[in-house]
């Protein structure tokens, strides 16, 4: 009876199919029963519904079958999704010259999530690699990879023969600098949180660089904290200043102090970015005088120095005296390139006390956006990047340039002429032409042993690809097959020879090889060889998965195309399609996955979540709507001012064309998207209401009227909904009017509409776009009546990628779609 009572009470009901309604969150499906006990609840159940003649046997038998069926996709999905996600990743590569042995050593930065404790763990993976005589190459692996968990950063001396390892606090802990040789730790610094906070380790203000002689090395780090008022149950407010202090005082407690406004999403909690150079000889540590706290800073690197100068830091900046608005992802946020000198070990200026001589110079004082700066190798100029349409337009991201500026060698550093290396692409000349430069992480050292060409990664259309740069002449070329649709990423630089990692949706990642070929009269050409990797034999199962399925970049024109349009705006878009190898009558059911930003891209790359999605039988719509970047900046304009509409028909024409092509069945298509792709997901089931059969939202934005008030980035809801007029219209105090148009272009203004099984994935810690937003339209959605399930990861943020939310929500989602979807 017992068994009856806890199936009868929790089971039937948590099945929209059977009563609709939103279901927060449950972990894990109920425990399997048994062939017998399954014998008995059918009996026990036909007994019940005999009893009262009500005819409801036939609904709960089928539950209690689809409660099991539901159990065991659980367990299926769960063991394939474990396949790939227990794959490794190479994220980063440093090459160091040895006179002992032949090629080059290599070192390899390896993540692998561990599921159990739900953290990322690093590994590190060295080899030598070498030419060999027969026009291939060599690579001989260590036999096992190091676990370096806990190092927040990883940064090689110039001359390889240190390496830098930083292990950013825990609580109240100090931060750690070891500075390891060829054999052993040579030194280790700790830096207690009265100096400063954690060290950056990643996204816009990250920045470490060593300096020529390896004595002392700059980095951007927390600021210190500012003293709190403190409270006593006896005295009220207490002066915690004084000798006597002590945090052990049971009879006191910390006050909050003001408010401060940190840089969002990502940067929660976290004090403003300084900057800081410690002496490694001494280990004396000394804040960088004379920036104080009007900017926000990064990307640090040391100035070429000449005998008898001082030395000078580059670093950006950013203003941090005017509303902070979110960070990361954004590049339409106004920065510059300074100089200021280094800090003197051999005087006595302390951290409180104020250099007179210190001052910071404005470098690129013609561009409202500079970035990534970096010296030619002969250091006669500084070489940096631009995102001034993005300050221009308002867009989050846009197609971007690359400047250079000469670099005194003499004196004091000052501004100089800027000159234009690479522009804005507006619209490419024609199909297959370069597009512009989008370009999102940048090697220390980019250059060619010629001194002037350096080596980057860039997205053009649906692709990641290498390019080479001439900063002399501004000539772009493609140095990766021309005639590749898959995504080639950039690892190291090898003297003139280039590491990468090469992968598509049905390719697991392969380390390539990169050398120029010279030809006489003729530019150079680049041959590209595979490097044997344990990663690529590790992922021998997820290769035999992906072994039955193709992929390829469709064309798609775009349909209603105005004549106010720009040429770049009416070009076609692509989608990249995945689907299996073998011919068959009916096709296999299709997902439509929808990227976010709106200006960001879905790429050709393997994706673990992507591959999983198409190994259990679907064949997969990834489109890159007008908006996207990699197609020049005419056509990522045209959406500004015309979200909810654009967008909604490109896909829907990706959708038509794919049926129309033999691609998908009608009748059998589902959606899936995140941020603005959940956007798209939420209008695309508002706007076209038959047209899928179920849908799943990740932190999907449905009403922009709400998250004007609530996200990180507010801006973002003015500038894209009102197009380039929103960068001036912005208030922290939208009218009414400004509140109407918002809830005109919300998925929320078509949800009268909405009847698809709707699945959301939802971080409580998002700001972004924060939970009420996913939540409000949910709620909604149950209060129609439509099947609607919710799951919330309460520590999660924005991307909800930690190893174990990443889990269950990819597994939720393969459950969802083959229960609405078959």
């Amino acid at each position: 009876m017992l068994l009856l009572r806890y199936l009868t009470n929790t089971s039937f009901s948590r099945y929209p199919a059977f009563n609709p309604q939103l279901v927060l969150h449950f972990p894990k499906p109920p425990p399997r029963l048994s062939s017998p006990h399954r014998s008995l609840l059918s009996k026990r159940l036909r007994v019940c519904s005999g009893m009262d003649g009500s005819g409801v046997s036939a609904v709960k038998e089928v539950a209690a079958s689809v409660d099991v069926n539901m159990e065991e996709e659980y367990v299926s999905l769960s063991k394939l999704y474990k396949e790939f996600t227990s794959m490794s990743t190479i994220d980063k590569a440093w090459t160091f010259k040895s006179s002992s042995v032949q090629g080059s050593r290599t070192m390899f930065s390896i993540t692998q999530p561990n599921l159990l404790a739900n953290k990322k763990k690093k590994l590190m993976l060295s080899s030598v690699i070498s030419e060999n005589s027969n026009g291939g190459v060599d690579a001989e692996w260590a036999p096992f990879p190091i676990d370096v968990t806990g190092a927040s950063l990883m940064v090689p001396s110039p001359s390889g023969s240190k390496l830098l390892v930083v292990r950013n606090p825990e609580n109240d802990s100090p931060t750690v600098f070891e500075i390891w040789g060829p054999f052993q730790l040579e030194k280790e610094i700790r830096v207690p949180q009265s100096k400063h906070g954690s060290v950056y380790a990643d996204g816009w203000f990250q920045g470490i660089s060593w300096n020529s002689d390896e004595s002392a090395i700059a980095y951007v780090a927390e600021e210190p904290s500012v003293q709190k008022p403190s409270f006593s149950d006896t005295a009220g407010y207490k002066n915690d200043a004084g000798p006597n202090s002590t945090d052990k005082d049971l009879s006191s407690w910390k006050g909050q102090g003001d408010w401060e406004e940190d840089w969002g999403e990502a940067y929660s909690g976290k004090r403003q970015p300084a900057l800081f150079v410690i002496n490694i000889n001494s280990g004396d540590v000394r804040a960088v005088q004379g920036i104080g706290r009007s900017l926000s800073v990064g990307q640090v690197v040391w100035a070429p120095t000449t005998k008898g100068s001082h030395e000078y830091l580059i670093f950006v900046g950013w203003p941090s005296d005017v509303r902070k608005f979110g960070m990361i992802y954004c590049y339409n946020r106004p920065c510059a390139i300074y100089a200021v000198k280094s800090p003197s070990f051999e005087s006595e200026i302390k951290d409180n006390a104020v250099n007179d001589d210190a001052s910071v110079i404005n470098l690129t004082q013609g561009t409202s956006s500079a970035f990534y700066p970096r010296f030619t190798p002969d250091g006669k100029f500084l070489v940096f990047f631009s995102a001034k349409t993005c300050i221009d337009t308002g867009a989050h991201c846009a197609t971007q340039s690359i400047h250079k500026t000469e670099w005194k060698n003499e004196g004091e550093p000052s501004p100089a002429k800027i000159v234009d290396v690479v522009p804005v692409v507006m619209c490419p000349d024609e199909d297959g032409c370069f597009p512009g430069i989008y370009c999102f992480n940048m090697l220390s050292k980019p250059w060619l042993s010629d001194g002037s060409t350096m080596i980057l990664s860039s997205v053009w259309g649906s692709a990641e690809v290498i390019l080479s740069v001439n900063v002399q002449s501004g000539k772009v070329t493609r140095i990766t097959p021309n005639n590749s649709n898959h995504s080639w990423s950039l690892l190291t630089l090898n003297g003139d020879n280039i590491l990468v990692v090469c992968s598509s949706l049905v390719d697991v990642p392969q380390i390539k090889y990169g050398s120029i070929t010279k030809e006489e009269s003729k530019d150079d050409i680049w041959r590209w060889l595979d490097v044997s990797s344990p990663t690529s034999e590790s992922h021998e199962k997820v290769k035999s998965l992906l072994s039955s399925l193709q992929f390829d970049i469709l064309k798609i024109p775009v349909k209603n195309v105005s004549e106010n349009l720009k040429k770049g705006a009416c070009k076609p878009i692509e989608a990249i399609c995945v689907s299996s190898k073998s011919k068959r009558e009916d096709c296999d059911p299709m997902i439509v996955i929808l990227h976010g930003g709106p200006h960001s891209v879905s790429l050709s790359s393997f994706s673990k979540t992507s591959g999983f999605l198409a190994s259990i039988g679907y064949s997969l719509l990834i489109v890159n709507y007008r908006g996207s970047i990699g197609y020049g900046e005419e056509a990522l304009q045209s959406l500004l001012g015309k979200v909810g509409s654009q967008d909604v028909n490109d896909v829907l024409t990706a959708v038509d064309h794919a049926v129309d092509k033999g691609l998908a069945n009608p009748s059998k298509i589902t959606v899936l998207g995140g941020s603005h792709g959940g956007f798209l997901t939420t209008h695309l089931i508002g706007q076209a209401p038959d047209k899928f059969a179920a849908a799943v939202a990740r932190n999907p934005v449905c009403n922009l009227a709400l998250m004007v008030g609530t996200s990180d980035i507010p801006d973002w809801c003015f500038v894209e909904a009102f197009g380039s007029q929103g960068v001036s219209s912005y208030t922290e105090a939208p009218s009414p009017e400004h509140i109407s148009l918002f809830h005109e272009k919300s998925p929320i203004a078509h949800i009268s509409k909405v009847k698809t099984p709707t699945l959301f994935l939802l971080g409580a810690k998002d700001l972004r776009v924060p939970v009420s937003n996913g939540l409000q339209f949910a709620r909604a959605l149950k209060e129609k009546g439509v099947v609607t399930k919710v799951i919330v990861f309460p520590e999660d943020i924005h991307p909800i990628n930690r190893p174990q939310s990443d889990f269950e929500s990819f597994v939720n989602i393969g459950v969802w779609f083959k229960k609405y979807c078959k």
